[in-house]
């Protein structure tokens, strides 16, 4: 076996990690995963680290749930992929209904891709490709929320609105108009701005899309579910469409199936990922209501332009399936109300370390401030460094620190976790007093 010195030094030398400059790349500490168990990442000397950041946010389930792994390997000795185009399999087909049956009720039609900024990506190209063809073609404009993420492809950035991520390439992307930043976490102007936009300008806009009820890369931030649900009833009085993105809010996280459910709506379009596969295997979804779907009906040349070589791949739809089964039978949704409690509490427990601010909780999502807030700050990344050292990996947002653990997570190892949260932030914010 490879020691991890040879590892992280093959590492280095050849890899280009994700949102990572080359500089910190050749410096960061890096931690030798062998393998993983439930909220466990275990080094090869037998380590075991907490995993808080639910490796970036999709392990819902925690890793290699015995139900899952055995998905897979079933699936594997029958069929691992096929074109889906004119031929089809038990798989995907069976997945579509599920899906349709456990989301948004009139949420009827499912395209499939492969991650999370795909099934924005889609999502946006059905919205305007629909209106199009349509009769409105003047609808070509897309809202969307100040300090959106939906993802690294060029249409999920040009809707998204992190600046760190987006700046460099802003003479690629297409216009979205959005409105200012919320002040002092009032998310009323911001959202009484679309509704004014809608007003007014509906013969022009394709689709608002939004995060519900939590901006996830904008450092967690969390706003009020009617203010959802004003919106929602905006776009149906201008008859245009609302895209949901529910690739990070989704399967539970929030508290519900879907953080849509907590403004009692259904959106046109809804994207779904990461925790769909259970974080197993890259595996996406865009579902739409029958009308987006009747307005593909036609020639050829009406066909919705966009396609995947892995498109339901039977792999990602049968651990999907059983990512399903496993949220029935094993009421994955009931078990976790009692320890979103528990990580609620704690959290706002936080605000008892002088520079601890704004700590905020929604079902197993948690997040609090140590400094100004901003992607590039670096009070954040020191908490991070002292919590590895506890035996924890937390991936902060800059200053925002977070924690997504596994909606089953069990008590005492959710416990452990907050323990490690309160005593390296303890470490570092006491330390610079």
């Amino acid at each position: 076996m490879s020691s991890d010195g040879e590892l992280i030094a093959l590492d280095r030398a050849h890899v280009w990690r994700p949102y990572t400059s080359s500089e910190d790349h050749e410096q960061r500490r890096l931690f030798v995963v062998d393998r993983a168990e439930g909220p466990w990442l275990i080094a090869p000397d037998g380590g075991r680290i907490l995993d808080a950041s639910g490796s970036w946010w999709c392990n819902n389930l925690g890793h290699g749930h015995p139900r899952l792994r055995e998905a897979i390997r079933r699936q594997s000795e029958r069929l691992m992929h096929c074109t889906f185009a004119a031929a089809t399999h038990e798989p995907a087909v069976r997945l579509a209904a599920e899906l349709v049956e456990v989301a948004p009720a009139g949420l009827t039609r499912v395209f499939y891709s492969d991650d999370g900024s795909t099934s924005v990506e889609v999502a946006l190209k059905i919205a305007f490709q629909y209106w199009q063809q349509n009769g409105r073609p003047a609808r070509k404009r897309f809202l969307a929320l100040p300090g959106a993420y939906h993802g690294d492809t060029l249409g999920a950035m040009s809707v998204g609105d992190v600046d760190e991520f987006t700046r460099v390439f802003k003479p690629l992307l297409f216009g979205v108009e959005r409105p200012p930043q919320p002040i002092d976490g009032d998310w009323h102007p911001v959202f009484e701005h679309l509704i004014e936009r809608l007003r007014h300008d509906a013969e022009q806009i394709a689709a608002v899309v939004v995060e519900p009820m939590v901006q996830g890369a904008a450092g967690m931030r969390m706003y009020p579910a009617e203010l959802l649900r004003g919106l929602h009833e905006a776009t149906r009085r201008a008859d245009t469409f609302l895209i949901a993105d529910e690739v990070f809010t989704g399967f539970g996280r929030t508290g519900r199936m879907w953080a849509s459910g907590h403004a009692e709506i259904t959106p046109d379009l809804l994207c779904t990922a990461k925790g769909l596969s259970g974080g197993m295997l890259p595996f996406a979804a865009t579902l739409a209501t029958d009308r987006v779907y009747d307005g593909f009906r036609g020639g050829k040349t009406r066909a919705l332009m966009h396609g995947h070589t892995f498109y339901g791949n039977p792999l990602g739809a049968s651990v999907a399936r059983e990512v399903l089964a496993i949220y029935r039978e094993e009421q994955v949704l009931e078990a976790a109300r009692p320890k979103a409690q528990q990580l609620a509490d704690r959290i706002r427990g936080m605000r008892e370390i002088v520079g601890v601010t704004a700590p905020r909780a929604l079902g197993m999502c948690a997040a609090f401030e140590v400094g100004k807030p901003g992607y590039m700050g670096t009070v954040g990344w020191r908490i991070a460094e002292q919590a590895l050292e506890l035996g924890a990996h937390l991936r902060p947002l800059g200053n925002t620190v977070y924690v997504v653990p596994p909606l089953n997570i069990g008590n005492a190892d959710l416990d452990r976790l907050l323990d490690i949260v309160r005593e390296s932030t303890e470490r570092v914010l006491l330390s610079a007093q």
